[in-house]
């Protein structure tokens, strides 16, 4: 395990309705870590509780050694960041977010916006408004990139992908989920992208999280690798029950 993100006795209540509920988590180094749990089971909330949006209603929240809400600035230039739809401006193109983002970060590196861009195709000069889904994902993935975070996390980012769109993104972005010691934390109800991605998953039900470990120690023997799908939405029914 490591320091790149813990979470203890993590607690958010909005008025009477307690969303996150004395939540323990540590992420583990190194690996993509999916974080699994029905719409509205509050994995938005913790990503935002992440990046320092949001402030607990109880316990902690360490990113990098950082508190995210008193400390956002390391806690920015160690994470990088892909939303379920791009959070920019619809006459940007990725070109000029790229541009705007570089001067944000000191550890902007401009070969990895080349290899990677390059890698997934992504039209560098079309304006947001004019990408489809899928190229707007992978144009806000080379954002949180480019800065070579320790800390990468993913919130529902295949959400409004149709599945043909959806394999295509994903054939492109393991390799890059992947890339050297970076660790990731993808957030998502979508049981078939967890299997296709993670290292290890933890679900989240009622609040608190209700399993937690690696692929193989949650779904079982290697023969069964092929109903992943299907063991992660009877895990999910079961402890979400």
């Amino acid at each position: 395990m490591t320091d790149t993100l813990t979470a203890t006795g993590l607690t958010k209540r909005y008025r009477k309705k307690t969303v996150l509920d004395g939540l323990d988590f540590e992420l583990a180094a190194g690996e993509v870590t999916v974080l699994l749990g029905r719409n509205g089971a509050g994995k938005t909330t913790f990503m935002r509780l992440a990046l320092g949006v949001l402030k607990a209603s109880a316990g902690t929240i360490s990113v990098c050694g950082h508190d995210p809400v008193r400390k956002p600035k390391p806690v920015r230039r160690a994470m990088g960041y892909v939303p379920d739809r791009p959070d920019v401006y619809d006459w940007m193109t990725p070109r000029s977010l790229y541009r705007f983002l570089k001067p944000q970060y000191p550890g902007w590196n401009d070969a990895v916006v080349r290899r990677v861009t390059d890698d997934l195709g992504v039209p560098m000069d079309t304006k947001f408004s004019g990408l489809s889904a899928g190229e707007g994902m992978k144009a806000m993935l080379v954002a949180a990139l480019a800065p070579e975070p320790r800390l990468l996390l993913l919130d529902e980012p295949f959400s409004s992908l149709d599945p043909l769109s959806r394999d295509e993104v994903l054939r492109g972005v393991i390799g890059e989920l992947r890339e050297g010691e970076r660790t990731v934390l993808c957030a998502t109800h979508d049981l078939e992208v967890a299997s296709r991605i993670a290292d290890r998953v933890a679900v989240l039900a009622n609040g608190k999280i209700d399993a937690h470990g690696p692929v193989d120690e949650i779904l079982g023997d290697e023969e069964e690798t092929g109903r992943a799908p299907a063991k992660l939405r009877e895990l999910l029914a079961e402890v979400s029950a």
